[in-house]
């Protein structure tokens, strides 16, 4: 049977630092519907200490008509294990998103008391994403290096012979030549871009103030692209510096949101971009070849409210030439998603309409003995 405190009956000390010491939340929900116990990865989790939540019932930290909620009934009904998989979660008290596997079962005694275990998508969903993020990248690092000798030098060509024409033609084929003029300059901006990608060299990073990169890229972007778009900051005054290249930083935060701006449109009256950061625990990834892993505490977020991106495009998002702009060269996102990579982070999209946001986890930057350093501007 398990105890008052609804804690499995290992021996109140033992079993109770067995469910601290699991990397998942566990909860123990009793007939009443109220929280008996959490563990600490539930108090993470749910942003909430265990003695608020033994104060209140399932209810408060689930939203109403939740799967859960009905999860937590068939388990008393039928007196066994269920399990349900990517169940979205809206948390009632912090309105925060997750997509997690629940899984529930009856303690056995001779009350009604479930026990429910929660494993986050995310964290499983961000690792295979971001393996096949890097792995498209990577694959552009020869076509750019081919690109740039076998294009460029041609172009060069063309161009010039357009301003040769332009120079004796009439003015009805100075309208043409300068169309080639024009086309031939775009099309070299779209090899620069991917020579990019062949960039090997090892990224020189060092602490970063995240803070003071989105406030030059939404000053940058309000003088242009964006002036038509509210901006709202919502930002972890407390965050530590992140382990960065500057320059680096600001070209990903600059590309996500012009690409925020170009999905609400020019034409939109209410627009708006929320750029957020906060400092999350708990996920690290190792990093290849070798058995170190690397914490990725630091969360910035770009949101806007635009249309959103359908369903169809999400698998492929980061992936070089996938666009919906007429005139997009498809490439912004898979170079976002190579600086990341390169800076051992990670960048996801959580692709819901009015609320599509793009969020980026990077390591921290830490002094030799572990203290947090000091940032750049």
């Amino acid at each position: 049977m398990a105890g008052e405190n609804g804690v499995f009956p290992i021996g109140s000390l033992t079993s109770e630092a067995i469910i601290n010491a699991l990397p998942l939340p566990v909860l123990t929900i009793g007939t009443d519907e109220r929280i008996l116990h959490a563990n600490h990865a539930a108090e993470t989790f749910f942003d909430a200490s265990l003695r608020l939540m033994k104060r209140g019932r399932l209810g408060d930290i689930f939203p109403f008509a939740s799967p859960i909620i009905a999860l937590v009934a068939e388990v008393r009904n039928r007196r066994s294990s269920v399990s349900e998989y990517r169940v979205e979660l809206i948390q009632p008290r912090t309105g925060h998103e997750r997509s997690v596997d629940v899984f529930a079962t009856h303690l056995g005694d001779d009350g009604d008391n479930v026990v429910l275990m929660l494993q986050e998508r995310t964290i499983a969903d961000k690792m295979n994403r971001q393996l096949t993020h890097r792995g498209a990248a990577r694959s552009m690092v020869a076509l750019g290096a081919m690109l740039a000798h076998e294009i460029k030098n041609p172009l060069a060509g063309i161009r010039g012979a357009a301003q040769l024409l332009e120079q004796s033609g009439v003015e009805e084929d100075r309208v043409l030549t300068q169309l080639i003029c024009d086309e031939s300059d775009r099309i070299v901006r779209i090899v620069e871009r991917m020579e990019l990608f062949g960039d090997e060299r090892p990224v020189e990073r060092g602490p970063v103030n995240v803070h003071g990169v989105l406030d030059q890229v939404k000053r940058s972007a309000q003088s242009g692209f964006a002036r038509h778009i509210r901006f709202v900051e919502n930002y972890d005054p407390s965050l530590p510096p992140v382990l960065a290249n500057r320059d680096q930083l600001v070209q990903v935060i600059l590309n996500l949101v012009k690409n925020a701006a170009e999905a609400i449109g020019a034409d939109t009256v209410e627009g708006e971009i929320t750029l957020s950061t906060a400092y999350r625990t708990g996920l690290r990834l190792q990093v290849p070849g070798s058995r170190e892993r690397v914490s990725l505490p630091i969360e910035v977020a770009v949101r806007d409210n635009g249309p959103g991106i359908s369903a169809e495009l999400l698998p492929d998002l980061f992936d070089p030439f996938v666009t919906t702009k007429a005139q997009g060269s498809g490439l912004g996102l898979a170079l976002v998603a190579k600086i990341v990579g390169d800076h051992g982070g990670i960048v996801e999209c959580d692709p819901i309409p009015r609320r599509t946001a793009f969020r980026i986890l990077l390591p921290m930057s830490s002094a030799r003995d572990g203290r947090a350093s000091a940032a750049e501007p």
